[in-house]
C-alpha cells in the first residue's frame, strides 16, 4: 500500500497562524530548490499511510485547531483530497503549504471546502524561475495564485530568500507582480538559514533586512526561520 507521508511533527504554534496544529510532512517534491532544508523528504520515500496519520489525528481531537499538509510538496499526491476531507471531519482544520504547481486540484479544494489557509512559495521571478527551482513551473505557480485571488480564503504569498540565489531586484520583481495582481496581503520573506542540511552544499546567506525594499504600499514582513 502507497506510503505519501514522510513524517509527523506533532505540534506546532507557529505554522498555522493564530492556531495550534501538527504538520503532515508528504513525501516528493516536482522541484529542486538548492536552499531546500527537507533534501530527506523531497528525495525520500513515505513511511506512514493515510491511516496511521489520521489515527494520530483521532487521538489529537480537541488538543489542536488543525493540521498543516507540508513537504516536499503534498499537492502532488493523488488523494490529497479525500485525506484533507477526512481531517475536516474531525472537526480540524486544514493548511495547506505549496509551490503551486497543482493549481486545478487547488480549485477543486477550495470549491470542496477543504482548505481554511494557503502558504504559497513564490520561489523566484519568471527569470530567474526554472534555474533556481529545477522546474518549468512559473506558469503553474501564476495559475495557483490567480484560484487564491479569486477565492475568498485566506492566504500567504512568502519566498525563501538566499544572496547567492535571489538578487534584491528579483525580491522586488516577485512584490511587483504580488501588487499588480491585487494580493491584498503580507509579503513574507524567508531569510535563509543555514542550520541543517540542504539539497546543495550552499554557503551561508547575507541576511535581508525590511530596510533593503522599498515599501511599495505593500507590507513585508522578514522572517528568520
Amino acid at each position: 500500500m502507497h506510503r505519501p507521508i514522510y513524517d509527523i511533527t506533532p505540534f506546532s504554534a507557529l505554522d498555522f497562524p493564530d492556531k495550534t496544529a501538527c504538520i503532515i510532512w508528504f513525501a516528493g517534491c516536482n522541484m529542486r530548490c538548492g536552499y531546500c532544508y527537507n533534501p530527506q523528504i523531497v528525495d525520500g520515500k513515505g513511511r506512514f499511510h493515510y491511516a496511521d496519520a489520521l489515527n494520530f489525528l483521532k487521538q489529537r481531537r480537541g488538543l489542536l485547531d488543525g493540521v498543516v499538509l507540508s513537504g516536499g510538496e503534498c499537492m502532488l499526491h493523488k488523494d490529497l483530497p479525500q485525506f484533507a476531507a477526512a481531517i475536516k471531519e474531525l472537526g480540524m482544520l486544514v493548511k495547506i503549504d505549496t509551490n503551486g504547481s497543482s493549481p486545478k486540484k487547488l480549485e477543486t479544494m477550495i470549491r470542496n471546502k477543504l482548505v481554511d489557509y494557503v502558504a504559497l512559495d513564490f520561489k523566484a521571478p519568471s527569470k530567474t524561475f526554472e534555474e533556481l527551482t529545477s522546474s518549468k513551473l512559473f506558469e503553474q505557480l501564476i495559475k495557483s495564485l490567480d484560484v487564491l485571488l479569486d477565492s475568498d480564503i485566506p492566504f500567504e504569498a512568502r519566498t525563501t530568500y538566499h544572496s547567492d540565489l535571489l538578487s534584491l531586484a528579483d525580491l522586488q520583481e516577485i512584490q511587483n507582480l504580488l501588487l499588480n495582481k491585487g494580493y491584498p496581503g503580507t509579503y513574507f520573506i524567508q531569510n535563509f538559514v543555514s542550520d541543517a542540511p540542504t539539497l546543495k552544499n550552499l554557503g551561508p546567506s547575507i541576511p535581508l533586512r525590511t530596510e533593503h525594499l522599498p515599501g511599495l504600499g505593500q507590507k513585508i514582513v522578514i522572517r528568520d526561520r
